[in-house]
């Protein structure tokens, strides 16, 4: 059961006490007929605003949702009209303020408080101002007072605060539910770095650890071959650093076999794979390792590019050892898959 199915019940079951008053007649009224409609119009009018619901509504509607204004507007009506029908059908002035004489006070009181509720908060002020001109003129200012009017005006009054307060609450959720879906990405981001930097820091491990090993237990007094793979190992390090986006086992199994046959191979990321579909980096560094692996240079540069169009440029120059000439003998632009 939904809280709105328990307050449209408690609202049916004030709506028929009060329109029960209407019809517990102690001396028949002068226009039982008259009466009779105007309690009819009453539950007509109530069972409008309780159950109308806009056109696009739907179960699973907030319950901040206004109430359509054609059904806020009946409540205008039964308000202008009932208090007239009510005091024509109990004419005789000793039994005008009789129970089912002032049924009306009570009773278009709490369907003003429906249509608070249901947000139309002017509407029902509106009503409200038309139960009292209607009761007062009928009543007298004192006995209308005194016949529920009050009750009425400051039941309405409480039902508008509850809403402001039930808006507020409202809007302070939703800000809460805002900051708990920016609170969860920011964490899910930071876990991501940090499993990033595991890996990193295992892949690290694994590469420097071993020849940092060897150093130490050789007290510094490497094999040249042993030297060279220590400079292999160190710029692997860089690589990870550097440009932990470009590589992926195919690339740093070709930037390795650049190494080791003489080649000075940099790798730099300047942030221009960010924000790239993993399975579009994945085609650029299958693009790159082809690149590497058909590559006679002895220097290689690979950047990734701020170029809408080109993810990474791979330039690859051939130093002659004798005369320090260089030409550029590589030059391959990997653009961004489908553009």
């Amino acid at each position: 059961m939904t809280v709105r199915a328990v307050l449209s019940a408690l609202a049916l079951a004030f709506a028929a006490y009060q329109a029960a008053r209407g019809i517990l007649w102690t001396t028949p009224p002068t226009m039982p007929w008259l009466l009779i409609a105007a309690l009819a119009l009453y539950i007509a009018a109530t069972l409008i605003c309780i159950f109308a619901v806009p056109p696009q509504g739907s179960t699973g509607e907030r319950q901040s949702e206004p109430m359509p204004t054609w059904a806020a507007a009946s409540m205008l009506v039964v308000a202008a009209t009932i208090p007239t029908m009510t005091g024509l059908a109990v004419a005789d002035p000793t039994t005008r303020t009789a129970t089912y004489g002032t049924w009306y006070v009570g009773g278009l009181g709490a369907l003003a408080v429906v249509v608070m509720v249901r947000r139309r908060t002017w509407l029902a002020w509106i009503g409200t101002a038309l139960l009292s001109v209607g009761a007062m003129v009928w009543l007298g200012p004192l006995e209308a007072f005194g016949q529920g009017l009050v009750g009425s005006i400051v039941w309405v009054g409480i039902a508008h605060l509850l809403v402001v307060l039930i808006d507020r609450a409202e809007r302070d959720a939703d800000q809460l539910v805002e900051l708990q879906s920016v609170t969860s990405a920011w964490e899910a981001a930071q876990e991501g770095r940090e499993r990033e930097r595991r890996v990193q820091l295992q892949r690290a491990l694994a590469v420097g650890g071993p020849i940092l090993a060897r150093v130490i237990a050789m007290h510094g007094a490497l094999t040249d071959e042993e030297r060279r793979e220590a400079g292999i190992a160190e710029a692997r390090l860089r690589d990870e650093l550097r440009g932990p986006r470009l590589l992926d086992d195919d690339v740093r199994a070709a930037i390795d076999a650049a190494r080791r046959r003489g080649a000075q191979v940099s790798v730099f990321d300047e942030g221009g794979l960010e924000g790239i579909p993993e399975a579009n980096v994945a085609i650029i560094r299958a693009e790159l390792a082809e690149a590497l692996n058909g590559s006679t240079s002895n220097r290689i540069i690979i950047r990734t590019s701020p170029d809408e169009r080109v993810a990474v440029t791979v330039v690859g120059r051939f130093v002659v050892e004798d005369t320090g000439e260089e030409s550029v003998d590589l030059w391959r632009e990997i653009r961004h898959p489908g553009r």
